[in-house]
């Protein structure tokens, strides 16, 4: 699988003493990943890594920076944001047992864990995929709220059990 943003280092190159990797994103990448994860603009995205092999898998620790443009998605504003990210990947050999149809329970180290692919790691992919799930689902501007309001949304306050309970309120009160 090729991706917009690939850093491969090849396994036969990962030994048990920890090696240093720095990797950036060029600018035909940054556009290619901003289309990608829907972004207005992606300015920069890199990432440093210590990366090593035990005797089960490649771990890759490090810290992801970006600086991205999102839109509001109440009012189509231009947003920027930035990333900073600690992570630690467990990059493993893919699993040969059973079909899969079966569920798995995955305990909490299990949930960082990247099946290889081929005969290396993908450092790039891995960045890609923790800045685009550092990000906020929803960005919202200053004026969304207000602009919400305007068109006739309630908040949440509003709409909740309590917010019922006060329109009921201020009915009854009108017709006492």
């Amino acid at each position: 699988m090729t991706t917009e943003f690939s850093r491969v280092e090849r396994l036969d190159t990962i030994g048990g003493e920890e090696r240093q990797v720095t990797i950036a994103a060029d600018a035909d990448e940054r556009a290619a990943l901003a289309r990608r994860f829907g972004l207005v603009a992606l300015d920069r995205l890199s990432a440093d890594f210590a990366i090593r092999r035990d005797a089960a898998a490649v771990i890759a620790c490090g810290h992801v920076s970006a600086a991205v443009v999102q839109s509001c998605t109440v009012t189509g504003v231009p947003l920027h944001a930035s990333v900073e990210e600690d992570v630690t990947l467990r990059f493993v050999e893919p699993t040969t047992a059973g079909g899969g149809d079966e569920e798995i329970e995955l305990s909490g180290d299990a949930l960082d864990t990247i099946e290889i692919e081929g005969g290396g790691i993908d450092l790039g992919e891995a960045a890609a995929e923790t800045m685009a799930l550092a990000l906020d689902p929803f960005p919202r501007s200053p004026d969304a709220a207000a602009v919400l309001k305007q068109a006739g949304v309630i908040s949440e306050e509003e709409a909740g059990a309590f917010g019922a309970l006060a329109g009921l309120k201020a009915k009854l009160e009108g017709k006492a």
